[in-house]
């Protein structure tokens, strides 16, 4: 086998592989003889089939296998020989006259392609302690806390049936009720129920519905005229007039809320100190959630800055395709095209171009670094994690299991954000981090503000 290269340009790389028809036919031969020795065919004794016979029936097939194996070893030598990290798959190019290949396919010519590579750029990392962040730090306060304690316990309110003349529903009351919905006289897909229950005031149905029930009484029925809001989720009801036959079966009045040490085991704790407690460390790691978004955009930025390489034309253009067609999908959804968003298909290619290259950047970026810092992601974190992803599928959770576990490209994309993470972890150590304290509501405008507009590109994962 004779490799030969015949392009290095930046990360792109050529070989020409040329096989001589002598090694193409002891090849073939070496495979005719291991299936001389296995065949069974009628009218041979076994082991004894002619050779020529052999090659007429499955000369063409051998010779495909090996063909197949030649590419892979030539793949193998050329990466071994010259030490190369590819970033894709290899091109293989069977260039040649078809008369040209169906002589090599007979071992009566040399066999000759083309191996197209492409390489990773080589990252020299150095240092960061050149880079600086600003973290947005926010304080629990006891106004946050007793705002939740107030939720939950409206959640955990009991309610008392209302009898006799006291029985007629009024605003805060739980009601159970059923109803048909019409429009022009005609019942219309999802507007009926029955014994639906629903506390008035809630604002669980749509505008007037609720206050329309409002002096009901027990066994009472009527039929209320309402519109439905212009912008309604269901484009085929939004802003239609229609009119609901209810019937009120039973009502209940609100029992005081209490907040103590009940309230607390109906959560499953102790007392209410420890509900307190668990409160206030649920609201600590959303507010901890929100300020890492802010403070790894702003060190993605800064390593986005700080480093320039060449990237892999295919990476690129892999990672484009995915972000366009989330594009093109999120247009199809909407209805909206590039005229309503105040550009043009070119200019959003362009701009989505940079994307891509900026999120291949920071990937091949953070995998070296990653690499050099010995980060490691250990099977047991990728199964929580997986256990977390198939928990968000009620019902599902085998199914998901098993496709991830079966799947190793899609198994990847469980342990790729754990590892970006770690990384990012890692490196956040290594600089100076400015801490910032503001409000509550100051960090959670900040923090999806930037989420917004780093959606498509910030994280490289």
């Amino acid at each position: 086998m004779q490799v030969t290269e015949t392009l290095a340009q930046g990360l792109k790389r050529e070989f020409k592989v040329v096989l001589p028809a002598a090694d193409l036919a002891t090849r073939l031969e070496g495979q005719l003889a291991e299936v001389q020795a296995k065949a069974r065919i009628n009218g041979f004794r076994p082991g004894k089939v002619p050779v020529a016979h052999l090659k007429r029936l499955y000369g063409r097939s051998i010779m495909a296998d090996v063909v197949q194996e030649a590419v892979n070893e030539a793949h193998r030598k050329i990466v071994e020989d010259n030490a190369l990290r590819l970033a894709l798959e290899p091109k293989i190019d069977f260039a040649g006259e078809k008369d040209e290949l169906e002589k090599a396919f007979e071992a009566q010519a040399d066999f000759a392609f083309t191996v197209a590579l492409e390489l990773l750029p080589k990252i020299e990392v150095g240092g960061f302690d050149d880079i600086e962040i600003e973290r947005l730090v926010a304080d629990v306060g006891e106004a946050e806390i007793d705002e939740v304690l107030n939720r939950l316990a409206e959640q955990n309110r009991t309610y008392a049936a209302k009898e006799g003349d006291a029985a007629i529903a009024e605003n805060g009351d739980k009601v159970t009720l059923d109803f048909v919905g019409k429009i022009d006289g005609e019942p219309f897909e999802g507007g009926a129920g029955q014994d639906v229950d629903v506390v008035l005031g809630s604002g669980r149905f749509i505008p007037g519905f609720e206050a329309q029930v409002e002096g009901m009484k027990i066994g009472e029925s009527r039929t209320l005229s309402l519109t439905f809001p212009e912008n309604y989720a269901s484009a085929a009801l939004a802003g239609k007039a229609a009119a609901f036959d209810v019937t009120l079966k039973s009502v209940a009045a609100p029992a005081e809320v209490k907040i103590d040490d009940d309230l607390a085991k109906a959560f499953g704790l102790e007392d209410l100190a420890k509900l307190k407690d668990s409160i206030r460390s649920n609201i600590e790691r959303d507010y901890d959630a929100a300020s890492r978004r802010k403070w790894k955009r702003a060190l993605l930025d800064a390593l986005d800055k700080k480093y320039a390489f060449d990237l892999p034309e295919g990476l690129v253009a892999q990672e484009f395709d995915t972000v366009w067609r989330k594009v093109e999908a999120e247009q199809s959804r909407s209805g909206r095209s590039y005229e309503d968003e105040g550009t043009t298909e070119e200019a959003a290619r362009s701009d989505y171009q940079k994307i891509a290259e900026r999120r291949v950047r920071l990937g091949l970026l953070l995998a070296e670094i990653g690499e050099k810092a010995g980060v490691k992601i250990s099977d047991e974190e990728v199964s929580q994690a997986l256990i977390e992803r198939a928990r968000s599928f009620p019902g599902q959770e085998k199914i998901v299991w098993d496709y991830y576990r079966k799947n190793p490209q899609a198994l990847a994309e469980i342990r790729a954000p754990l590892f970006e993470e770690k990384v990012v972890d890692h490196i956040i150590g290594l600089i100076k981090v400015t801490d910032k304290k503001v409000s509550k509501d100051d960090l959670l405008k900040i923090a999806d503000e930037d989420a917004e507009e780093a959606e498509d590109e910030a994280s490289p994962v």
